[in-house]
């Protein structure tokens, strides 16, 4: 039998789309492995968000051909359809494929042996008009799975190159989605995750929206946890957090970037929304969901951002009651507004703004991990385990991230745990009520 391996890098719109094009190999008879050495075919899907990005994807492509001479390697993905010609003059690749073309492998490909000249199959970005219904149930990770029901993006933020990569905005059915989730659910998934390039944007082109699908989803029966990956803030509604609310599926943690805290910033940035939205979002969540998990995306370095600019997104990320940051640094991206601004920040200056922000994140995650200490929460277990084997984790519902002694019998197992203390950034529980596990039906804290 042949073997196919899988690197995915970036978001888990990718790690879903690998999972299905795992599934299709191994209806073609072929072995998913992850060994270098054993593959007869790697799948490289890769993602250009940062320039660390797209340098990733290419010493990962030079390392799998040092160690894999003999293996067919296709490279897919936002980084092989934004720069298809470059990714084809590494050494070692055999075909390019583009965010269209990656769901049409065998389609394209009838053997797959190396070629003295690689395939570049990449379909212009204002072709990019398909949606591909994915889920990452093709790796067989048991615990959560990830459910694409959106793709594509039509806000053109200025430092973004992702519209070019993955093109309009666009969605999948309500119907189509509820017979994949019933599926998801039949194989024994916990936790079913939404995702997508702008998953708030769902639903709108086909007359229909998120919290339409929410609550679609949240009366399926045998479904105990319903998470949405991320939200913009203009398109998370009062309706939506309501919902949340009162759901007892849909987890109440919301991950929704804000990439700046100064008015000013956010203006160049072309995002839809000022600092006194997202604080109204924080706000009306927390008034519905004291317990809520909170998650922000913020980029610091965007051209022309002082100092002032800079200590505005500080004092504003500080006052806020949130949860934990992702802090990147800013990028330059071909063919997009902010690469052609002055007023460069120089690598220096975004590296200490990054450490200032990324300190100022491990504080506001203590102080919340720490409110939980003495408390009963649920947490989905997940085959996660420390090097010696003796933890695994999980997380609550908000995305808490919990240390709970190994039990390999609990994996994908929703059980009560007591937060008893920190260890780092995650929190240490132990099993409740004495150490005879008990499952228990979904508790939203």
């Amino acid at each position: 039998m042949k073997r196919v391996g899988f690197y995915t890098l970036g978001c888990k719109v990718n790690y879903a789309e690998s999972a299905c094009i795992a599934a299709m190999f191994q209806q073609h008879d072929f072995e998913v492995t992850s060994e270098p050495g054993e593959a007869d075919v790697w799948i490289i899907n890769t993602c250009s968000v940062t320039e660390n990005a797209d340098r990733e994807c290419r010493q990962l492509i030079r390392r799998i051909h040092r160690k894999a001479p003999d293996a067919f390697v296709i490279v897919t993905g936002c980084y092989a359809q934004l720069q298809p010609e470059r990714v084809a003059s590494l050494e070692g690749v055999d075909a390019v494929l583009g965010s269209r073309e990656k769901s049409e492998i065998f389609e394209l490909i009838s053997e797959f042996k190396r070629r003295d000249v690689p395939l570049i199959a990449v379909s212009p970005h204002n072709q990019l008009d398909h949606f591909w219904l994915a889920d990452s149930s093709g790796f067989g990770e048991r615990t959560r799975a990830f459910l694409k029901i959106q793709d594509g993006c039509d806000y053109n933020c200025s430092f973004c190159v992702i519209p070019q990569a993955r093109g309009t905005s666009r969605s999948e059915p309500v119907d189509n989605v509820i017979i994949r989730a019933r599926s998801l659910i039949e194989r024994g998934y916990k936790e079913i995750v939404l995702t997508g390039v702008n998953v708030g944007d769902y639903g709108r082109k086909i007359g229909g929206s998120l919290y339409d699908l929410l609550c679609k989803l949240d009366e399926l029966e045998g479904l105990q946890r319903l998470r949405i990956s991320s939200i913009e803030p203009n398109l998370l509604t009062d309706e939506i957090i309501k919902l949340v609310a009162h759901s007892e599926k849909i987890c109440p943690h919301f991950h929704i970037p804000l990439q700046s805290g100064s008015d000013t910033v956010l203006a160049r940035m072309r995002r839809r929304y000022k600092s006194v939205l997202y604080r109204d979002r924080v706000e009306t969540i927390l008034s519905y969901i004291p317990h809520a998990g909170i998650g922000v995306d913020v980029i610091v370095g965007f051209p022309g951002e002082t100092e002032r600019e800079f200590e505005e997104t500080y004092r504003f990320l500080s006052d806020l009651p949130v949860s934990y940051f992702h802090v990147f640094s800013y990028s330059v991206r071909q063919n997009t507004p902010a690469a052609s601004m002055g007023g460069v920040v120089s690598p220096q200056e975004r590296e200490r703004r990054s450490r200032t922000l990324r300190a100022l994140g491990v504080t506001k995650r203590r102080r919340w991990i720490a409110r939980y200490i003495g408390e009963q929460v649920s947490v989905l277990l997940e085959g996660d385990y420390t090097d010696d084997g003796a933890f695994m984790h999980g997380f609550t519902p908000n995305y808490m991230r919990v240390r709970l002694p190994a039990r390999r019998k609990l994996e994908n197992e929703i059980v009560t745990a007591r937060i008893v203390g920190l260890l780092g950034d995650v929190a240490q529980g132990t099993f409740c009520p004495s150490e005879d596990e008990v499952l228990i039906p979904q508790v939203n804290l």
